[in-house]
């Protein structure tokens, strides 16, 4: 069997910026309404059975007690902040296993509830429906996978190593060295995708890199320069890391069996519906 894990926030997201705005009884619900006739072409396509879908409940985690310039939800449009409970409520009204997340993150949620299912020996692939870079920690071979679902494109282990240069076990210091502004982490400066990919890929994790440049073992121009740098921001670089490293013991229901999926609630869906100015019948789920 597969797992689909959904990242909510990242497909509320992509519905704000891509479908034209709607209104109904005076409150925008244009990227909600996309968002749920986008997982409902999913579950009509028969190809889901267990799934769940992560949401930011709030923008804000425990990672903005470790780095005051961690993301925020600073900047975002109060339309689109406020169609997060009507998307939390499209996902569970079609079935979905909803994690509405407070002090991690979606991102931890899918990061916990794939690494759990990839221990079941009922499990043949966990696909992670998101493109963040971070989410490429997770990936487990060919059993774990990053999949692109509106490319239809799927990112493996040996993906992830031409596409990234590094191995999924390093994702997170890669990111811890290079930055990853999405998130708001700056990286250490002088380091780049390159560079950082080709020290990590021999010395696979940041505190395990020699402040000696000569005992790398790698051809790297600049690296006399790279080593001060990181010499000088080592505490730093590793606090990226941590920001970046995806926790895997996130207190949700996400083993197998709690993910399948049995249907729609249809009066749940027909409320959500009503509340986004959609007929009763216009969300089909068989083709």
């Amino acid at each position: 069997m597969q797992i689909h894990l959904f990242d909510g926030t990242y497909e509320l997201f992509r519905a704000w910026f891509g479908a034209p705005p709607a209104q109904h009884e005076g409150k925008e619900v244009g990227a909600s309404r996309t968002f749920l006739r986008s997982l409902a072409t999913v579950l009509r396509s028969g190809k889901l059975t267990h799934g769940g879908v992560a949401f930011d409940h709030v923008i804000e985690s425990f990672r903005n007690q470790l780095f005051a310039g961690y993301k925020t939800g600073e900047g975002i449009d109060p339309r689109l902040f406020a169609q997060f409970p009507l998307a939390e409520r499209a996902a569970e009204a079609l079935g979905l296993v909803v994690w509405p997340m407070i002090d991690f993150e979606a991102d931890d949620a899918i990061a916990t509830a794939a690494a759990r299912c990839a221990e079941d020996e009922r499990v043949t692939q966990v696909r992670i429906a998101a493109v963040d870079k971070d989410m490429c920690q997770c990936v487990i071979g060919t059993r774990v996978v990053r999949w692109d679902r509106w490319k239809d494109e799927i990112l493996d282990e040996a993906g992830v190593i031409a596409k990234h240069g590094v191995l999924p076990e390093s994702i997170a210091d890669w990111l811890g060295l290079v930055g990853d502004t999405a998130d708001g982490i700056p990286g250490i400066k002088g380091w780049g995708n390159k560079s950082a990919a080709k020290v990590l890929i021999k010395w696979k994790a940041i505190e395990a890199i020699p402040d000696d440049p000569a005992a790398w073992g790698v051809d790297l121009r600049g690296a006399d320069r790279l080593a001060a740098s990181l010499r000088e921001a080592r505490a730093e670089a590793m606090l990226y890391k941590q920001l970046a490293t995806l926790r895997l013991d996130c207190p949700i229901p996400c083993s197998v069996d709690e993910l399948v999926w049995r249907g729609p609630d249809q009066a749940k869906l027909s409320a959500l519906c009503a509340d986004l100015g959609l007929a009763g019948d216009a969300i089909k789920l068989t083709s």
